[in-house]
């Protein structure tokens, strides 16, 4: 049996690194790690030091244990990465910017609102040894722990790589430049040190972290654990290929492990050129941090004063809700905790809040923080969860929330359903005299919604990942328009309000964010609520 296999950051085998094994001071073995990435050398068990290197990689030495279950040796790819840590702080509070690079690297601060704004020049990442500034991973399974870069060598008289959150809140941006061009940028969410602005805006940082598959593991690729040899052919090896997402979902709740956000978010890049009106490539972009910036922007171009948050902040109460008029919520909350659920739906049923749905399949699934670096997703999925409102009997769950807690459209007013998925299309007009057309000249059966920056679902505000009135919508919710997409799996978009005086305005789409800034019917919708809901009516 090898003692050991050797991965990169994606779980990938790596092949043909050379393998060297040394036991009090002398060498004993010195091999290749095969087309699988396994070690093969026949040496008694005990207590080694293993070096390992290939090119285009890290080159490290481990000290460990042989002789028990293979060991998962960990390399990492030369390229450039970071990640701020904390992801996300109080204005004034201090962060941390960690960067993997093995070439002198520029490091500057941005605020990225209706357009790009440098904030200040961090420095060079650069030091006196060779490839000094290159970053470890730890051998196993990070993504349960984290990566805990700036550890390893990083003594205390090292050169500090920390930086204080400006005072104003909003997303900003840590730009990494190599002196060969190679560029990296990365998200740093600040939050006001006091609430300032009467709307509250939240960053989807859960699901940032949900699908973030740096390690080789998300809540989509062996979301419950990795396997036991790292990955060669993704089709062939990952239960997601192999048997679709509901088996990558069919364990119980209490296999699925923590995933860390002490971890690189390379789907969040934005490349150095892109401007917020360019359209949105790439799979993952379309509904991460990138589609977040766009509806940041569309708030700043017209005027609407926000402070920003992580889920995590509102989870943990730092976010204060009662200081706020309207919470907004953006592109893709699919995971919420039920703290986070329930303290929303109380501020809205009984303390008049006004919440704004602007993303599709959100609060989904239940998620649990063992700590504030970690979360874990309740994903079990099971036989019984169909599409919503398929089942007359009533025995459907019409969410992973829905197994859990309950339905989400109780809040929302609305819950996805894979009909209409991975299509964009845009609205049709039903209910044309409700005040949220007013001034869009739209009349009952038109269109709207056309124009989108979306490229994976290009083609309209109603797409990618769309949610329906179910069963557990509230019986006071109105339907006002409804997606154009195949299959009846349009977005409904939706408005209802509770007795306390609060209301929700729900779009139920994705592709909603990817719209405002170009559309302008789904611009002056969205204004026409933000006022309302601001102004108490």
């Amino acid at each position: 049996m090898p003692i050991g296999y050797v991965s990169d950051e994606h779980y990938v085998a790596l092949a043909d690194v050379a393998i060297e094994l040394d036991r009090d001071g002398e060498t004993v073995a010195v091999t290749r790690s095969t087309a699988r990435g396994a070690i093969a050398v026949d040496v008694p068990p005990g207590r080694y030091r293993v070096t390992l290197v290939k090119p285009g990689y890290g080159a490290k030495s481990a000290t460990v244990e042989v002789g028990g279950p293979p060991i998962a040796f960990r390399l990492l790819s030369d390229r450039l990465l970071g990640y701020a840590w904390p992801k996300w702080v109080r204005a004034g509070e201090t962060a941390e910017y960690r960067i993997h690079t093995v070439r002198p690297c520029r490091v500057s601060l941005w605020r990225y609102g209706l357009r790009k704004e440098p904030i200040r020049l961090l420095g060079w990442v650069d030091e006196h040894g060779p490839r000094a500034a290159m970053q470890i991973t730890p051998d196993g399974d990070y993504t349960q722990t984290g990566v805990g870069w700036n550890r390893v060598g990083y003594g205390p008289g090292h050169h500090p790589q920390k930086v204080v959150a400006p005072e104003r809140s909003g997303l900003y941006y840590f730009h990494a430049e190599t002196d060969a061009g190679e560029f990296f940028s990365f998200p740093w969410v600040v939050a006001p040190a006091s609430p300032r602005a009467p709307i509250a805006v939240l960053a989807s940082t859960n699901t940032w972290n949900a699908y973030n598959h740096f390690g080789g593991r998300s809540n989509y690729i062996n979301a419950a654990g990795l396997l036991p040899q790292p990955t060669v052919n993704a089709r062939q090896e990952l239960l997601r290929y192999r048997d679709g997402i509901n088996r990558e979902w069919s364990h119980p709740d209490e296999a699925y492990l923590p995933l860390s956000f002490d971890r690189p978010e390379p789907f969040n890049h934005v490349p150095k050129d892109v401007e917020v009106t360019d359209m949105i490539a790439g799979r993952q972009a379309n509904h991460l941090a990138p589609a977040e910036w766009r509806l940041l922007a569309w708030l700043e171009r017209e005027g609407f004063d926000y402070d920003l948050y992580a889920e995590y902040q509102l989870h943990s109460g730092a976010l204060d809700l009662d200081r706020y008029r309207v919470l907004i919520l953006n592109t893709h909350p699919e995971y919420w905790s039920r703290v986070m659920y329930l303290r929303v739906k109380e501020w809205v049923y009984e303390r008049g809040g006004r919440l704004l749905y602007l993303g599709g399949n959100g609060l989904n699934c239940e998620v649990e923080f063992p700590d504030p670096d970690t979360m874990r997703c309740k994903s079990f999925a099971g036989t019984r969860l169909t599409a919503a409102g398929t089942r007359a009997d009533g025995d459907a769950w019409e969410s992973r929330m829905h197994r859990t807690l309950e339905s989400e459209a109780n809040l929302l007013g609305v819950a996805f359903t894979a009909a209409g998925a991975m299509t964009a299309a845009p609205f049709r007009v039903i209910e044309s005299t409700h005040w949220v057309f007013a001034g869009t000249g739209l009349r009952a059966g038109d269109r709207f919604g056309e124009r989108s920056l979306h490229e994976r679902c290009h083609g309209g505000a109603s797409g990618h990942e769309t949610d329906k009135i179910t069963p557990s919508s509230p019986a006071n919710v109105q339907l006002l328009a409804k997606g154009l997409n195949p299959d009846d799996g349009g977005a409904e978009m939706v408005i209802y309000s509770t007795a306390s005086g609060g209301a929700v305005f729900s779009v139920g789409s994705i592709t909603w964010t990817a719209c405002v800034l170009v559309d302008d019917a789904v611009s002056k919708i969205t204004r026409n609520v933000l006022n309302r809901f601001l102004a108490g009516d």
